[in-house]
């Protein structure tokens, strides 16, 4: 997986060398490459915003140093890229959507700041418009970091332990069951019985009875957005009598 980032803060990036992504960098199999749009000014100044025509608050980036900077990362794509623009405007982020950024292969994030970038840009350069959530950072940074996190653990060899990755939150559309570790027993509190039995089956219809609940509980917009089958449907009303709901 490839992507390129344009951006005026570079270094935040630095951090995706930790964790996850660290793993896929240093395993080549995640690449990350920057540019900074003040690379491609034409002033001494480095000037990437300028007042926005018509008046208001605050400042726009300029088209001519953007343009160029994502000139330079086309060209340095080990193919065809995908241009993004991370804005308030864009289609919510899921997980889904990050599945479909896997198969896109290379990328191109725009971070942008200050209040947005000349609407030339969008018309000509951005494939799609992508937003993180409906609230304000201050760059696109952080969100660009998100997506690439979020897109890197799927790419097979990152993760360890690539079952883990179906069977996170979100995957299947639900959130994930209760996890429990040693000891067993902590703070007069034990470890379900049916974790302990050793029977696979059981447990898989425990955790997908407790994924079911848990997400009817703090996400029932989720389960909106499903088709539960019938089992799933027998599953989560157990789930309610056993807890009185």
């Amino acid at each position: 997986m490839w992507f390129g980032i344009i951006a005026l803060f570079p270094e935040l990036f630095d951090s995706l060398a930790c964790g996850v992504t660290g793993r896929g960098l240093k395993k080549g199999l995640v690449t990350v490459e920057t540019w900074n749009p003040r690379s491609f000014t034409l002033d001494k100044h480095r000037t990437v915003d300028d007042k926005p025509y018509g008046g208001g608050p605050g400042m726009v980036m300029m088209a001519q140093p953007l343009a160029e900077a994502l000139e330079a990362a086309r060209k340095a794509a080990p193919q065809r890229p995908t241009v993004v623009y991370l804005s308030p405007q864009g289609k919510r982020f899921d997980q889904k959507a990050a599945e479909g950024f896997l198969e896109k292969k290379a990328v191109i994030l725009l971070a942008g700041r200050y209040e947005g970038i000349d609407e030339r840009i969008l018309e000509a350069d951005i494939d799609e418009e992508w937003s993180i959530g409906d609230y304000v950072l201050s760059g696109g940074e952080l969100a660009a970091m998100v997506v690439i996190d979020a897109v890197s653990r799927l790419v097979p060899g990152v993760v360890k332990e690539e079952d883990s990755v179906s069977q996170d939150s979100l995957s299947s559309g639900l959130l994930k069951y209760p996890q429990y570790t040693r000891p067993e027993e902590y703070k007069n509190k034990k470890v379900p019985d049916v974790l302990l039995s050793g029977n696979h089956r059981v447990i898989e219809d425990w955790r997908l009875k407790q994924s079911l609940g848990k997400t009817w509980l703090k996400r029932p917009d989720l389960l909106k957005k499903m088709q539960l089958n019938k089992y799933q449907q027998q599953l989560l009303q157990e789930f309610k009598d056993e807890n009185e709901f």
